[in-house]
């Protein structure tokens, strides 16, 4: 919520991007594996956070209801379902 909290309340960010900014902020000296190994922890997260209504997911403009494939991840806009 923190890199959306970021950015204009319409941008959306990629689950990798999250996972990037979690294993930089582990220290240094991170590598490609490191951030990577962050993913389960951030798509569980992303299914919590949709589930409690708190975010929503798109792909390339399109809603999404459920994690499938590549997504994006947004802030709840109001009048989302």
């Amino acid at each position: 919520m923190e890199l959306l909290a970021r950015r204009s309340p319409s941008a959306t960010v990629c689950p990798s991007e999250v996972a990037r900014a979690l294993a930089n902020t582990s220290g240094a000296g991170q590598t490609l594996e490191d951030w990577r190994s962050a993913m389960p922890m951030v798509h569980a997260a992303v299914d919590r956070l949709l589930s409690e209504g708190s975010i929503q997911l798109s792909w390339q403009g399109r809603r999404m209801q459920a994690r499938a494939g590549p997504y994006r991840i947004g802030r709840r806009q109001d009048g989302a379902d």
